[in-house]
């Protein structure tokens, strides 16, 4: 269909040519015929000369206009928006220009300069609305915030009460648990979803390694249980930063951007959005934060499931996932016992616990 309408414009494109200029060509080979035929003739032998040349150009046409279609059509609404109201300013503020230009008496000037500040001057606004658009819409959010702090019936509220945007990154949404806490309400505000970082989980998803592969659908699936089935605000953030190539960079760069909280398990990419002054929670820190403390003396009732590295010790676990290495356990491997903890050891990799069986504690 688009072929057809393409060649169909050529057509009328050339009927209008030969219809306007192709009477002035007969005259000028001599050629005499009423008007009316000799514009007729001309129209009927510009659309067919065209004609004959669009089954050479007409593919070439349709493939460009293809392009164009699916560029527009992928690209984020958010960089069509800014990108072309940036041009409308460009191309107004070179109308403006071009008044007191056209009115030069130099040919070259009034005929060439306009042309050639208009095509400069919407290009140049396209490309700062495309690429600032950050920057608007961070300025437009704090707008709606201090607007609504206003309508807030005259309230005055401190604008650190106001929840910061949440920006979640690769390997925290492969993890899971931020379902589980955005479940529970721990986590406050909108939860924001970078592009970039859909596409870095998508890329994942279709990796030809099994293990990453399914890391990468866990992750998908995440995504969707946060957006259809829990009681949160997400966001979807379109926009990239095309000057920088690493995902965590680009992270740390929108989060200064939106003024949010980077969320993440990665220990690096914490280290530096602490180096960057930039907000971060870690779901780790948060994990280890909450797991129950225990202290030398009290009793608890484990498993023994293995022995340990050394003689005669066995290895029990909690629920969180915390290490008991009990003294004297090895005969009990595959019993519950009662045991009474002697030591809690905190190490990068966890906390350990040291118990020892508490009926050996009696004998003693």
């Amino acid at each position: 269909m688009l072929k057809r309408i393409v060649q169909l414009f050529i057509v009328i494109t050339g009927g209008t040519i030969g219809y306007l200029y192709f009477p002035e060509l007969f005259t000028t080979m001599g050629l005499t015929w009423q008007n009316w035929i000799q514009s007729v003739l001309g129209a009927v032998l510009g659309a067919l000369i065209l004609f004959l040349f669009t089954f050479w150009i007409v593919d070439y046409i349709v493939d460009f206009l293809r392009w164009v279609e699916d560029t527009l059509v992928r690209a984020p609404v958010a960089d069509l928006l800014f990108g072309s109201l940036g041009l409308i300013v460009g191309l107004i503020i070179a109308y403006l220009i071009n008044i007191p230009v056209q009115d030069i008496q130099i040919q070259v000037v009034n005929q060439v300069v306009p042309i050639f500040l208009t095509f400069l001057l919407g290009y140049f606004g396209f490309q700062v609305g495309f690429k600032r658009k950050d920057e608007f819409l961070n300025l437009v959010s704090k707008k709606d915030k201090k607007l609504d702090e206003e309508l807030q019936e005259g309230a005055a509220v401190d604008p650190d009460l106001i929840p910061k945007r949440k920006i979640l990154d690769t390997s925290v949404i492969i993890d899971g648990r931020i379902a589980d806490i955005c479940d529970t309400h721990f986590l406050e505000g909108t939860i924001v979803i970078p592009q970039f970082v859909l596409e870095e989980l998508q890329h994942i998803a279709d990796s030809s390694d099994g293990l990453k592969r399914n890391r990468g659908r866990r992750g998908l699936d995440v995504l969707n249980r946060l957006q259809k089935d829990l009681p949160v605000n997400v966001e979807i953030y379109e926009g990239d930063f095309e000057d920088i190539q690493e995902v965590d960079s680009k992270l740390v760069k929108l989060a200064k951007v939106m003024d949010g909280i980077v969320v993440t398990n990665d220990f690096n990419l914490n280290k530096v959005c602490e180096f960057q002054n930039v907000q971060v929670l870690n779901i780790n820190d948060l994990a280890n934060a909450v797991k129950p403390v225990v202290l030398p003396g009290e009793e608890m009732t484990i498993q023994v499931i293995k022995d340990g590295k050394e003689q005669n010790q066995g290895v029990a676990y909690l629920d969180d996932g915390t290490m008991i290495v009990v003294e004297e356990g090895k005969d009990f491997i595959g019993k519950t016992i009662e045991v009474v903890v002697t030591s809690v050891l905190q190490t990068s990799a966890g906390r350990m616990i040291f118990a020892k069986p508490k009926s050996l504690e009696k004998a003693l």
